[in-house]
């Protein structure tokens, strides 16, 4: 498609960033002085551009946590029209790149665990891992992706020097905790959770923004019984290591 993937570095670039805020998010979006200041202390944002236009883009700014200096990538965007293209790999991989010649070697961000597309890219495809879930971790948000559910959000951390050891990705049924029930309903199975077992499935249905559409009571429910068993598997000192997908329900791979 001839689309250019490369550093923001001009002022103009930060107000187009604006503007695909506000289509992705339907949100006032962030400041220009916060995106500026960021780019000039180690943060790293990056947009994709066709025929010199942005169409996406990926907003990171340094984080320490008293032990270690990494990158937290806050904001990844893309225009509707070029959504579901690969376009959201590129860009964070780009992103790594960038970020490496920087001086990092981790990035850290959160995202909604029902979010099966951004599953899929930050677990699957880049080979990050979810080390802790977060509990209504924005308060109550009003945007279009983000209204009608408590914004519960899994903790992401990509060692983006280092490779992951690949999951086959098959399913082990005497493993699963939550399967999609009738009527797409999220029920438990009678698999009974026990803290030695190398390691769990969890389900979550494949579009949890048409589920909202279309049900919001069955995605509250969703959002209810994934957090229950996320909460559960991370207090017993399991990760979220790989992700299934499939048309009407995916699947999460967690290990101890």
């Amino acid at each position: 498609m001839g689309i250019e993937i490369r550093e923001i570095t001009t002022l103009e670039e930060l107000y187009q960033i604006q503007k695909i805020e506000e289509i992705v998010w339907q949100d006032t979006p962030i400041p220009i002085h916060q995106t500026l200041t960021a780019f000039r202390n180690g943060g790293v944002l990056i947009g994709a551009f066709l025929e010199g236009n942005m169409i996406g883009f990926q907003y990171s700014f340094p984080g320490f946590d008293g032990q270690e200096v990494y990158l937290v990538s806050h904001e990844l965007g893309i225009l509707p029209a070029y959504r579901k293209s690969g376009l959201g790999e590129k860009i964070k991989r780009k992103q790594r790149e960038v970020a490496a010649d920087k001086g990092y070697d981790k990035m850290i961000w959160t995202y909604d665990p029902l979010e099966s597309v951004n599953a899929y890219l930050n677990l699957h495809k880049l080979g990050g891992i979810a080390t802790a879930y977060k509990e209504n971790y924005y308060g109550t948000m009003d945007d279009g992706l983000n209204k009608g559910l408590a914004s519960d959000r899994l903790v992401m951390e990509w060692h983006f020097q280092k490779d992951k050891e690949p999951f086959d990705g098959t399913i082990d049924s005497s493993q699963l905790l939550l399967e999609m029930g009738q009527e797409m309903e999220p029920r438990r199975t009678d698999v009974e959770f026990d803290g030695d077992s190398e390691q769990w499935f969890v389900a979550i249905p494949a579009n949890i923004q048409d589920m909202k559409a279309t049900n919001l009571e069955r995605a509250i429910r969703w959002r209810k019984s994934t957090r229950e068993l996320f909460q559960l598997l991370f207090s017993n000192g399991y990760t979220a290591k790989d992700f299934i997908r499939d048309e009407h329900v995916s699947y999460y791979y967690f290990e101890k």
